[in-house]
C-alpha cells in the first residue's frame, strides 16, 4: 500500500472539505435533484443533468479524499526534533545566489502542493535538493530552467 504523506495541518484541511462535502454539499445537491424532477420530463431538463453532473464530481471527490486520508502518513512537524534541517513538513527561507531575492516555501506532500500558498511538493527538484540541508548550506537545484543555487537562511517547523 502507497502512504501519502500528510502534514498535521494539511490533513485537517483534507478532513474539513470531506466533512463539508458529505454534511452540506451532498444534501443540497440531493435537494436540487428532487426539486427538478418536480419539474417533469427528465430527458429535456437541465436542472436535473447540471444537478446530476454535480453529484458526480461531489462523490468522485469525497471518494477521493477517503481514499487519501484512509492511507495518509500524517507527519506532525513541530515534533519532530530536527532543529535546522529540512524535512518533509519544514518551512524554509531561501536566497537565490544569482537575482538575491528571498524566497519561503513549506514541504509538503503532492496532495497539499500549492504554489501560490507557497507550499511545494516533496518530490519537486527544489524539495529534494533541500531535504536534509541545514541552515547556512547552499543548495543546487537542477530545475527545467538549468541548474539555481540557494542559500538556506531559515528552517521553521510550523
Amino acid at each position: 500500500m502507497n502512504r501519502v504523506p500528510l502534514t498535521k495541518k494539511g490533513a485537517e484541511i483534507l478532513k474539513e472539505e470531506l466533512n463539508q462535502l458529505k454534511t452540506v454539499t451532498r444534501p443540497q445537491i440531493v435537494e436540487a435533484i428532487a426539486t427538478a424532477r418536480e419539474h417533469g420530463d427528465l430527458k429535456e431538463n437541465a436542472e436535473y443533468h447540471a444537478a446530476r453532473e454535480q453529484q458526480s464530481f461531489a462523490e468522485g471527490r469525497i471518494q477521493e479524499l477517503e481514499s487519501v486520508l484512509s492511507t495518509a502518513q500524517i507527519i506532525d512537524v513541530e515534533n519532530l526534533g530536527v532543529e535546522g534541517r529540512v524535512v518533509f513538513g519544514a518551512t524554509v527561507e531561501l536566497e537565490d545566489l544569482d537575482t538575491e531575492e528571498t524566497v519561503t516555501y513549506q514541504i509538503v506532500g503532492d496532495v497539499e502542493a500549492d504554489i501560490k500558498q507557497n507550499k511545494i511538493a516533496v518530490s519537486s527538484p527544489i524539495a529534494r535538493a533541500l531535504i536534509s540541508k541545514e541552515e547556512g548550506d547552499i543548495a543546487t537545484v537542477k530545475a527545467p530552467a538549468g541548474i539555481r543555487e540557494y542559500e538556506i537562511i531559515d528552517v521553521k517547523y510550523i
